[in-house]
């Protein structure tokens, strides 16, 4: 008896040993895949908090944890709502990711935790508050009626699909229909995630109907100077199809989850990747490509404040797309892969600036040449992506023709649901927010095709 004491003893102490030095690593060198988690927490929770003034415990639960990888349930946050911080650890005391918000920029991921470095390249500008402007969409935010029909359709939960936030419909101009989901409204700013990609886009083509860039360009980065990456034509990046390897896959620690979380300078990760094919031959999806058209675009718009003020300047006051924030990595570049608030009817304005062909009240903000990119289909990526951060396939992968939708629909498309599908020839907007994982199958297509038989037929 006293034998087997002695062993428990033992074996009670080698524990103690292993808790106590497994805690001791995970606190001094914590995983990528810990520190990735934490990030990725405190970045979510700090935006819904600041931007969309929702609560920490509700954003952590349902938008962190729920639809995620099961070690982000171990997740905890705190928010400083005085200096307005949020960090998240796992289990409360590992792995440390922080955030911070910065007004009109809304949050900032800060690896590290080095507030005082990367406030010197966010500036803090105060929300500017706007009054509601009381004139009809999209002049202001009057929505004066609905179509009965389109409007049962909204309240299918098949076809709006599960954990759907927003549903905004514009036929010729107008809403004709809206639905949002339980504790969201009108006024809710909803993350684009990948749509991102399509609105940084729009501010290279604003910079083209300037004349101050092309998509001809080479030569892009001052860090690439002469070597084979300066063959790499802005076309490249636009079209997917640079030739520098990157690894998109978010289920793991990849290129675009270090670069999201890990890296306060997200041009760093993608612009230092091996040139694995010959620029404009592959098409490979890759975030990496959006943020460094970031960095390539706000280079050619002038110095970094200039930078900063310009795509409200370019595209969001013209387009009176006044909830829509535009965040910034820890070095001061936004971060055009992904991080793009707006409420869907700010989704919905942008939507109708392509379908009406770049032009919003008579003015051509957008050149002809760069809308044909957007709506042209690319070789590399078989038909299915184009030169202008848009798909031509619905989500999935279909065919437009395939999907059964007219051969003109294009789309924005993002992660966990998020969607736009255009069709000119009906004259027709589908804007479609929620937090719908790819795993449950959700395909936005039927939605647009019930919507486009309620439609008159004239509009067809």
């Amino acid at each position: 008896m006293l034998g087997l004491l002695r062993v428990l003893r033992v074996l009670a102490l080698l524990l103690l040993v292993c808790i106590i030095g497994g805690g001791a690593w995970l606190y001094q060198s914590p995983p990528e895949l810990l520190r990735i988690g934490d990030g990725y927490a405190a970045k979510i929770v700090c935006s819904n908090v600041f931007i969309a003034g929702r609560d920490e415990a509700e954003v952590l639960e349902n938008d962190v944890q729920a639809p995620g990888n099961p070690l982000l349930r171990l997740i905890r946050v705190s928010v400083d709502r005085e200096r307005k911080r949020v960090t998240a650890r796992i289990l409360g005391l590992f792995a440390p990711g922080y955030a911070m918000y910065r007004g009109a920029f809304g949050c900032t991921a800060v690896p590290g935790g080095d507030f005082e470095q990367a406030e010197r390249f966010v500036p803090d500008v105060p929300d500017v508050a706007v009054a509601k402007r009381d004139a009809p969409w999209p002049d202001g935010e009057r929505v004066d009626a609905s179509d009965e029909k389109v409007t049962e359709i909204l309240d299918d939960p098949a076809l709006t699909g599960g954990e759907m936030r927003a549903v905004v419909v514009v036929h010729d101009g107008r809403i004709i229909a809206e639905r949002y989901g339980e504790g969201f409204d009108a006024t809710a700013p909803l993350i684009g995630w990948s749509m991102t990609k399509t609105v940084n886009a729009a501010l290279v083509g604003r910079l083209m109907q300037e004349g101050r860039i092309s998509l001809s360009d080479d030569h892009l980065l001052p860090r690439w100077g002469n070597s084979d990456y300066a063959r790499i034509k802005l076309s490249d990046l636009m079209g997917m199809e640079s030739g520098l390897a990157f690894n998109e896959d978010y289920g793991a620690v990849a290129d675009v989850t270090r670069m999201l979380y890990l890296d306060p300078d997200m041009t760093a990760l993608p612009a230092s990747r091996p040139l694995a094919q010959r620029p404009g031959t592959v098409f490979d999806y890759s975030s990496g490509s959006s943020v460094l058209i970031s960095r390539i675009w706000m280079d050619r718009a002038g110095d970094a404040a200039t930078a900063l003020a310009y795509p409200a300047k370019a595209l969001f006051q013209p387009l009176g797309m006044e909830s829509a924030v535009f965040e910034v990595d820890a070095r001061g570049t936004f971060a055009g892969s992904s991080y793009l608030y707006a409420t869907g009817r700010d989704w919905a304005r942008f939507g109708l600036f392509l379908l009406q062909d770049g032009v919003w009240n008579g003015d051509r903000l957008l050149p002809e040449s760069f809308m044909a990119a957007v709506r042209a289909p690319t070789e590399a990526s078989g038909g299915k992506y184009t030169k202008g951060q848009a798909w031509l396939a619905a989500p999935g992968g279909d065919s437009s023709e395939k999907a059964g939708l007219p051969a003109d629909t294009f789309w924005m498309e993002g992660h966990d649901g998020q969607s736009v599908a255009i069709v000119p020839s009906a004259g027709l907007v589908v804007v479609r927010l929620g937090l719908t994982p790819s795993r449950l199958g959700y395909r936005p297509q039927e939605l647009v095709k019930a919507i486009l038989a309620a439609l008159p037929a004239k509009s067809q």
